[in-house]
C-alpha cells in the first residue's frame, strides 16, 4: 500500500531544506568591513583572518583560502602529480599516463580534478561500516594497479573514513592521500591514540565552505597543508602564476583560484558557530535515530570508538527484506508500493509533497555515465563483468549501488524545529504502513 496520511497531516508552509545556510549576523559585519576598507578583491585582513583560525583548528600549519572546494581539490591534486611525476607541459595535464586511486562514493568535485590533470580515476568501492572506502578493496586495487602511487578519499556525509587502515595501506605502497574534508569540517578521528581533525590525515587536504556546508562562505573552499612550499604554490597557482617581475611574467599555468576578501568575511562571521552548528547537527541525527526505531530501517554508520561525526546530512538506509520494490534509469525513479515496506523514492516524493527536502544517497562515481569506463575495484577484485551466464556465481559485489539503492539523504537543516522533525519522522513512519 502507498503512503497513508494517517493524521492528516498538512505540507510545511515554509519548506523545511536538506542543509541552508545558517546566518548569525555578524557574517554581515566582516562583509561591509571589506566594503568599507575597500579591500574587495583577494586580499585583505578576513582572508587572514580565517585562514590563521582554520589552520588553528584543524591542527595544520597553513591554510590558503579558495574560491571553492572544487579548487582546492584541484589544486592539492595537481601538487600531489607534481610531486610523483614532475611538471607538466602547458598543454598537458600532470597526471596523463597516470592512474588515481579514489573514493566511489562521493561527489563528482572529489574525482573531476582528476579528470582536470589527463588521469585516469579507478573507483574503489565502499563498506558499510562508514560508507567510505573500502580499505580491502584499495589493497586489492594495489595488487591491480601497483604503479598507482595516489589516492583520493573522501569522508562521507562528514562521517570520517577507516583512516588508520587506509594510511597505512598508502603508505605500505609508497602512495600519496588528496583527502577529501569538504563534507566534514569539525569531524575527529582516533588516530595513534590522539583524536585528529579531519582535514589534517593527507598529504594535501581540502574543505569546503559551499552554501549547504556546517559553516559556510555561500561559497569558498581552503587547501589544507603543514608545507609551506606547497602552501606557497597553491598562493601562487591560484592568482594566475605570477612570476617576480615588474611585469606579467608567466612560466607555469595559473588560476583565478583565490579567495574574495568578501566572501571570507562570511566565512570569518561563521567560524564562531561552528561548535553550535555541530551540536544542532548531532541533535537531529540523534532524534531521527529515536524517533526511526521500530522501523525496519538503520542510521548512517560510525566507528563510535574512533570517530566524532559532525553529522553534516542525516541518512537513513532500509533493512533489504523491506524494500519495495524500485527501479531507476539515468534520470528517474519508479516503485511498487507493498504494505509493510517502502523504498527511497517513496519516501523522498513524499517529502517533497510536504514541502521537506530529501535527497538520493551520492550515485557511486563508477555507475555515473560519464567514467562507466573506468576501472571499480572490490575487495574481491575487479567490480565489472563478474556476472556468468553459465555458472550462478550470486548477486556481484557492489557495496556502494546497495546504499544507493536502499539509502537516502534526510532534511538536515539546523533551523528545522523538533516539531517539524516529527512530523517527518511521522510521514516516514506513514511510509511503511
Amino acid at each position: 500500500m502507498a503512503f497513508r496520511n494517517l493524521s492528516d497531516i498538512k505540507p510545511f508552509e515554509k519548506k523545511v531544506w536538506l542543509s541552508s545556510p545558517t546566518m548569525h549576523g555578524e557574517e554581515l559585519k566582516y562583509m561591509t568591513e571589506a566594503y568599507e576598507t575597500n579591500w574587495m578583491s583577494t586580499v585583505g585582513k578576513n582572508i587572514n583572518e580565517i585562514e590563521a583560525q582554520i589552520a588553528e583548528f584543524i591542527g595544520v600549519r597553513y591554510a590558503v583560502a579558495l574560491s571553492s572546494g572544487t579548487a582546492s581539490l584541484h589544486l592539492a591534486t595537481k601538487l600531489a602529480a607534481e610531486k610523483l611525476y614532475g611538471q607538466a607541459r602547458p598543454n598537458e595535464g600532470t597526471l596523463r599516463g597516470h592512474r588515481v586511486l579514489c573514493s566511489d562514493m562521493t561527489f563528482d568535485a572529489s574525482i573531476n580534478p582528476v579528470a582536470y590533470e589527463d588521469g585516469e580515476a579507478v573507483f574503489i568501492d565502499t563498506e558499510y561500516d562508514t560508507w567510505n572506502m573500502d580499505p580491502e578493496a584499495l589493497e586489492k586495487a594495489f595488487e591491480l594497479y601497483p604503479d598507482a602511487k595516489l589516492v583520493v578519499i573522501a569522508h562521507l556525509y562528514g562521517t570520517p573514513g577507516k583512516i588508520s587502515e587506509i594510511k597505512e595501506i598508502c603508505d605500505r605502497h609508497g602512495a600519496l592521500i588528496v583527502e577529501d574534508a569538504a563534507e566534514s569540517l569539525g569531524a575527529k578521528y582516533l588516530f595513534n591514540g590522539e583524536w585528529r581533525e579531519t582535514g589534517s590525515f593527507g598529504n594535501y587536504n581540502c574543505i569546503s565552505f559551499n552554501g549547504n556546508k556546517i559553516i559556510t562562505g555561500s561559497s569558498g573552499g581552503m587547501f589544507l597543508t603543514d608545507s609551506l612550499e606547497d602552501a606557497d604554490k597553491v598562493r601562487k597557482w591560484s592568482t594566475q602564476s605570477r612570476e617576480a617581475a615588474p611585469w606579467y611574467q608567466h612560466e607555469e599555468i595559473g588560476y583565478n583560484y583565490r579567495m574574495s576578501n568578501v566572501i571570507a568575511g562570511v566565512v570569518r562571521g561563521q567560524l564562531p558557530y561552528l561548535e553550535e552548528h555541530l551540536a544542532q547537527k548531532k541533535a537531529i541525527y540523534e532524534r531521527y535515530r529515536d524517533g526511526l526505531k521500530g522501523l525496519p530501517v538503520q542510521m548512517n554508520p560510525f566507528d563510535e570508538q574512533r570517530s566524532m561525526p559532525n553529522y553534516w546530512l542525516s541518512c537513513l538506509i532500509i533493512d533489504k527484506d523491506a524494500m519495495a520494490s524500485q527501479v531507476r534509469d539515468d534520470h528517474k525513479a519508479l516503485y511498487i508500493p507493498e504494505t509493510g515496506k517502502s523504498c527511497p523514492t517513496e519516501i523522498l516524493e513524499t517529502l517533497a509533497r510536504f514541502n521537506a527536502e530529501g535527497r538520493p544517497i551520492w550515485k557511486p562515481m563508477h555507475a555515473q555515465p560519464i567514467y562507466r569506463s573506468h576501472a571499480f575495484i572490490t575487495r574481491y577484485g575487479n567490480g565489472r563483468g563478474t556476472s556468468n551466464a553459465y555458472i550462478d556465481r550470486g548477486a556481484a559485489w557492489d557495496a556502494g549501488m546497495d546504499i544507493f539503492e536502499r539509502g537516502l539523504c534526510l532534511p538536515s537543516d539546523n533551523k528545522m524545529t523538533p516539531e517539524q522533525q516529527d512530523v517527518i519522522i511521522e510521514l516516514i513512519r506513514n511510509c511503511f504502513e
